[in-house]
């Protein structure tokens, strides 16, 4: 399996809180991804200034292409970053993990940011300034880089662009590789829910989906949800929490429990590293329960740092324990 991924390409700004107060003073609905004009963007920054505060690489479908290269998957991004410090950190840290690059640059200081304010109960929420990573649209997307991959996974928030996420798609599927959407959010899904389930029609074979999400596209719990989307596509997958993860394929419905609870540090990329560990397992031709058992793997380390990046000791681990699964 060799995958392509598509996302907005963002550095994110992560603080810890110690209460709640911040968000209703920003008016940033707790758990939610807001997009923000850069006014807001600094403001928010200038409030975070008293605060301990850490930038990582962000942005969904990279933190789950970042992952899978650290898993030894063959992967390649396509982003859009400015060329300033933001977007030179973000193309570095995706070279040296060994993701292929599919940048595209443009001349200005706009790389996208997204405030990431961290709940003392792991929560987070975003108050994401796309910047240049807004302006990627399809004619600018290389048709031919398609050709060499066998999977494109695609992110949930490009939806507000239509045009993009559709074309790139349709050039998935005219390449005849697998696509795969992770739905992102759910207050996205409730404003895009027609267009997204016309995309699922269309093009997708595989969906994830928490059960906030899952619930904003079908209005039913996780068991039901995952029975009406999967009718659809070849494998979908609504993650429970605690409560673990649903999986329909083929028709069969499997219930993956998780192995141990994990109080959360941080929850940013849990998502994302689930779809790394599960990416990861169909490569490896495991069952769909061995899938959702390495999707939990990856999701379990991550909730447990501040930000999307882990040690080298700590992927040794994983990578030792994977192989056990």
């Amino acid at each position: 399996m060799k995958l392509l991924g598509i996302g907005n390409a963002l550095v994110d700004v992560l603080v810890k809180l110690e209460n709640d107060e911040l968000l209703k003073d920003l008016n940033l609905p707790k758990g939610s991804m807001s997009l923000v004009d850069i006014e807001t963007r600094d403001n928010i920054f200038n409030k975070l200034q008293d605060l301990n505060y850490k930038i990582t690489t962000g942005g969904s479908a990279g933190n789950t292409c970042l992952a899978l290269a650290y898993m030894d998957v063959p992967v390649g991004f396509i982003g859009k970053v400015g060329d300033n410090d933001y977007g030179k950190f973000y193309i570095d840290e995706f070279t040296r993990a060994g993701v292929r690059p599919h940048f595209i640059h443009v001349d200005n200081n706009h790389t996208g940011t997204a405030m990431t304010l961290i709940s003392p109960d792991g929560e987070r929420t975003f108050g994401t300034y796309l910047g240049v990573a807004a302006e990627l649209c399809d004619s600018e997307l290389d048709r031919n880089a398609f050709s060499d991959y066998t999977y494109f996974y695609i992110e949930g928030y490009l939806v507000q662009n239509h045009e993009l996420i559709e074309g790139a798609l349709a050039q998935a599927k005219s390449e005849g590789l697998k696509t795969a959407i992770d739905l992102a959010s759910y207050n996205i899904v409730e404003a895009e829910k027609d267009f997204l389930s016309h995309l699922i029609d269309k093009y997708v074979d595989i969906v994830f989906a928490n059960e906030e999400e899952a619930k904003a596209l079908t209005g039913k719990r996780p068991v039901d949800a995952v029975k009406e989307i999967g009718e659809h596509i070849e494998i979908c997958v609504v993650k429970s929490g605690s409560e673990g993860a649903y999986v329909m394929h083929g028709g069969e419905v499997v219930h993956v429990p998780v192995e141990r609870i994990i109080k959360p540090v941080d929850t940013t990329a849990a998502g994302d590293y689930f779809a790394a560990g599960f990416f990861y397992g169909i490569q490896n031709n495991k069952s769909m329960e061995q899938c959702a058992r390495l999707g939990s793997l990856l999701a379990g380390e991550i909730i447990q740092v501040v930000g999307t990046k882990l040690s080298e000791d700590c992927w040794n681990t994983i990578r030792e324990r994977a192989r056990e699964i």
